[in-house]
């Protein structure tokens, strides 16, 4: 195997860094966030950082760059209070991806896409038609990481629509049967296929 001390780490080239690193803790959710601005503005981008932080309440949470720049989902989130979370999948990978290009913040990604808007029950947010699985999230709150300057952002689920031919009797979701994608790296999408689901687990 390759090794790389810290010191190594340190000295690579900041693109072989970031590629090096962004692998190296394994496959990430890939998601869309849909948030409209104060002023009405949609906006919708990538997010590989979406993870499941409890189910009583149901929070998700995702990591937040620094604020150093303009981050308009984050924005967005902290003036109204709403977002959806959208499942990648592989017919609209390619398209998804490309919401991480840095829009100017009165241009809609989905202006610039084919990805279509779209709301449900009275949303403030827009969901990403289509999207197999699709939540409506409500701000919670944040923490900041202070060594690295990210910022964590904590939402509850206020609703969850799913396709009905990815559920099973006991609530799984097959994320398998919608062709979800996943995050290799910063760049690398994958559709992973589902093997076997194993018992829940007890001493021997």
């Amino acid at each position: 195997m390759h090794y790389f001390s810290l010191e190594d780490i340190n000295n690579l080239k900041h693109l072989y860094k970031i590629n090096l690193i962004n692998s190296c803790s394994g496959f990430k959710s890939a998601n869309l966030i849909g948030t409209k601005s104060k002023d009405g503005i949609e906006n919708v981008a990538v997010f590989s950082s979406v993870t499941h932080v409890g189910s009583n309440p149901p929070i998700l949470g995702f990591i937040c760059r620094p604020t150093t720049v303009t981050r308009d989902t984050y924005t967005n989130i902290k003036e109204t209070g709403f977002y959806t979370i959208n499942h990648i999948q592989e017919s609209n990978f390619k398209e998804a991806h490309h919401t991480s290009a840095k829009y100017n913040s009165i241009i809609s990604e989905f202006d610039k896409t084919e990805l279509q808007s779209e709301y449900k029950n009275d949303s403030f947010a827009p969901f990403v038609k289509d999207a197999p699985i699709q939540l409506e999230m409500k701000y919670l709150g944040e923490y900041q990481i202070k060594e690295n300057d990210t910022i964590l952002v904590l939402g509850k689920i206020q609703g969850l629509y799913i396709n009905q031919d990815i559920m099973t009797e006991d609530g799984f979701i097959n994320l398998s049967d919608a062709n979800v994608a996943t995050i290799n790296g910063l760049d690398g999408y994958a559709f992973p296929k589902l093997k076997e689901r194993l018992a829940y687990q007890r001493p021997k």
